[in-house]
């Protein structure tokens, strides 16, 4: 045996090592044939043998390579498992051949490389999987084709050996392997993609066997990605793994968000698939956060509110529709689940609900804003009633000042924001801390929400039962909502005319519109008395009609109506509001506008507990400040 190394040791060194290019040839031809006379025995000789071929294989002349792949070829047919050892050294140069420029030795890889992934399958259980992994991390982002194909079937070939357990190695090659999905080959696409269903079906039969926070840390990377099909597929494990891990996979929540949210607004064909996949997941975690009991609990403990937050106050800023309505959505179902949590983060909440969402272009932004909005407000009632009130202060407070600020989003908006607040919240509450805090604001303001709010309570089904408490002012709690409603309905005489007929106070409204004589007559004011005579054939005044009729309270409430609605008519100029008004008038009996006696203490009015006088001075005294106010701006505009 001791000949044979000197034999090796001169093929090596005179042969394989020189500079000539035939001799190296000819010394790797007898390299090769050298091993395949020693047979079993070439086992003692093989690192003498292996490292000067390996050394020809990044040989510049095409030749020596193509040579040095065939001797290479020969000598691990014949040694097999003993080659194993110089696997890593095998690999690197495998590597190399499979995106030669040249076809030939290209062709004389492939073989090689079968080769050498037969002999790793049947030394299976020796084989050393710590020292693979790093080999195929080293190589996993390279954009050549080739080389993707030839990592991909190494780890398709080696996670297909039931010894080997190449999960436990995925999350250090996930990244790379997604990476490859984008390569321009469509051949490499299908490996890739089956190879990544192989490793989902493997995890899916042991979920136990997966690194889940490295992974899906990895996954919610490649779910940002521009390339549709990494996306698709990286959001399509993150559905499966939310079903297998339920619970556990509430605390990638944060990130997870950051993926699927903006897939949620996908609008083409080519993104539909991910745009279902992503709803999907979305899907998958509101029903972990929702129930009941001990899975309920145990799921919400991995949930970092936090951080959830955080992602999700961003994305309703600056995002499409659908995202900002997939978002507002979460807010609501976690304000639901858990609202002892959620209240801390109601006040960095606020800002962007009101700021951003209110005065978003899309009716169903805004919906689901004020669906937010009005749960954080009631979620205060398990803080106390006082609380309560101040919740409902402060934010419609916030409002009010969204509306100052922007003339044009109260016109566009602010009737329907306040009409769904009030189908959601205390009607009641709403109208009073309006009011409340109207009384304080400038004249301007108070005088434009006046009539919003005013036609809103005349016209909208929902505030059937507040215009019903109106009615019954001989409640206590009705007349301090009425008391409340007229201190700030003051400043726009019309809407103060109209909340008294609602409230059946007609002797009072008859005073207001005897106390028109002495006031400016404005456009403005002849066009909001157009609108309340329209109003008053609506089925919400169905009853004031009936009461021209009505032989009820010894016909006080008729006649004061009557003279009322008389002294409408005679402000009004001859239009259609006229004609309309005095056709309604013929139909009443000729008798109410004869002066007889009127017995004023039978009237609703008078058994309410209402302070008419009183009101009566405050009304006036806001007449007399208003139009001093239009008479100084007025003098502004001359100068």
């Amino acid at each position: 045996m001791t000949q044979v190394k000197r034999i090796i040791d001169v093929l090596s060194k005179d042969f394989v090592r020189s500079n000539d290019l035939n001799k190296k040839k000819g010394g790797l031809i007898a390299l090769a044939a050298t091993s395949i006379a020693l047979g079993k025995e070439t086992e003692r000789f093989i690192e003498d043998i292996v490292n000067p071929i390996l050394n020809c294989l990044m040989d510049s002349d095409m030749r020596v390579r193509y040579f040095a792949s065939e001797s290479l070829y020969n000598v691990v047919k014949v040694s097999r498992g003993s080659v194993l050892p110089f696997f890593p050294s095998l690999f690197n140069a495998l590597s190399r051949l499979v995106i030669d420029p040249d076809q030939n030795i290209k062709n004389g890889s492939e073989i090689l490389d079968r080769l050498l992934k037969d002999i790793v399958i049947e030394s299976s259980q020796t084989f050393d999987l710590d020292a693979f992994i790093p080999l195929v991390r080293e190589r996993i982002m390279v954009k050549n084709s080739f080389a993707r194909q030839f990592i991909i079937s190494w780890i398709s070939v080696l996670n297909a050996v039931p010894e080997i357990n190449m999960v436990m190695y995925l999350p250090e090659i996930l990244h790379g392997l997604f990476q490859m999905l984008e390569d321009p080959l469509p051949e490499i696409q299908r490996m890739c993609e089956s190879l990544l269903a192989q490793f989902l079906k493997i995890i899916k039969a042991d979920p136990g066997a997966a690194d889940i926070p490295k992974m899906t840390n990895v996954l919610i990377v490649q779910a940002q990605s521009n390339n549709t099909l990494i996306q698709f597929y990286a959001i399509n494990w993150i559905k499966e793994f939310v079903q297998l891990y339920r619970g556990e996979i509430l605390e990638f929540a944060s990130g997870i968000f950051t993926a699927i949210l903006p897939c949620l607004a996908f609008e083409s064909d080519a993104k539909k698939s991910i745009k279902d996949c992503a709803n999907a997941v979305n899907l998958h975690l509101l029903e972990l956060v929702s129930g009941v009991g001990e899975d309920k609990q145990r799921n919400l403990s991995f949930l970092e509110l936090d951080s959830v937050m955080e992602v999700l106050r961003q994305y309703l800023v600056h995002s499409p529709v659908p995202t900002k309505i997939a978002v507002l959505k979460w807010v609501h179902h976690l304000f639901t689940e858990v609202h002892d949590e959620m209240s801390e983060h109601a006040n960095k909440l606020f800002p962007v609900l009101l700021r951003d969402c209110l005065s978003d272009s899309s009716d169903e932004v805004v919906l689901q804003a004020i669906v937010v909005l009005a749960e954080i407000v009631n979620s205060a009632t398990v803080q106390g009633n006082y609380y309560y009130k101040l919740q409902y202060r402060t934010f419609l407070g916030e409002l009010l000042g969204l509306f100052s600020d922007n003339n044009a989003f109260l016109e566009k908006r602010g009737t329907f924001i306040i009409r769904q607040l009030c189908r959601l919240l205390n009607a009641e509450y709403i109208y009073r801390t309006f009011a409340e805090i109207l009384l304080g604001e400038p004249i301007g303001l108070a005088t434009t929400m006046v009539r919003t709010l005013n036609m809103i309570l005349l016209t909208t089904s929902d505030l059937f039962d507040l215009r019903n408490m109106l009615r019954d002012i001989r409640n206590e709690k009705s007349a301090s909502l009425f008391d409340c409603l007229y201190r700030c309905w003051a400043h726009c005489p019309v809407s103060t005319l109209s909340l008294c007929l609602l409230a059946q106070c007609y002797q009072h409204a008859l005073e207001i519109v005897n106390l028109f004589a002495s006031m400016e007559i404005t456009v403005d004011f002849l066009v909001e008395v157009d609108k309340m005579v329209q109003l008053i054939e609506s089925p919400i005044f169905a009853s004031l009609r009936l009461t021209l009729i009505s032989h009820s309270n010894e016909n006080a409430d008729a006649q004061h109506l009557s003279r009322a609605l008389y002294g409408i008519l005679m402000l009004l100029p001859q239009t259609e509001a006229f004609h309309l008004l005095n056709n309604r008038l013929q139909c009443v009996p000729n008798y109410w506008g004869q002066r007889n006696k009127i017995n004023s203490k039978s009237s609703i009015q008078s058994q309410g507990k209402v302070k008419f006088d009183e009101l009566f001075r405050y009304f006036v005294e806001m007449q007399e400040l208003i139009h001093q106010k239009r008479v100084e701006k007025r003098k502004k505009n001359q100068f």
